[in-house]
């Protein structure tokens, strides 16, 4: 795939329709993953140039996909937003320490999320 390719693992259908909805006005391309385990096969399978991660996800958690993701050489380089709605102290840390380049709390605004996005991937 390109590099403008965006991978966003996340389990809620509401939260990825949102983000599809945002993205349909850019250049970017996006794909899904409805838990952690296909997040990462997905990733080391199709290269995405970014990919947003949940936290809270079935079969593995997003910190432990990140982990996974960190550890290979095609993904370790990959910038990585981790995204979660529970915010608690000290979890951006956690995170960051996890294999996140950046962290977003929700909720949060579209448009915060797509210039962050912007910045880590620029549209060109």
């Amino acid at each position: 795939m390109s590099g403008k390719t965006i991978l966003y693992v996340e389990d809620n259908e509401m939260n990825r329709k949102i983000v599809r909805g945002l993205l349909k006005r850019t250049t970017y391309d996006l794909i899904e993953a409805f838990d952690g385990e296909a997040g990462v096969a997905k990733a080391l399978e199709l290269r995405p140039g970014l990919i947003l991660m949940d936290i809270q996800l079935p079969k593995i958690s997003g910190m432990e996909a990140m982990r996974r993701l960190r550890a290979e050489s095609v993904t370790a380089a990959t910038p990585i937003i981790a995204i979660t709605s529970f915010a608690l102290s000290g979890d951006e840390q956690k995170a960051k320490e996890a294999g996140a380049t950046a962290y977003l709390a929700k909720p949060y605004s579209p448009f915060d999320l797509l210039n962050l996005i912007r910045k880590l991937l620029p549209e060109e």
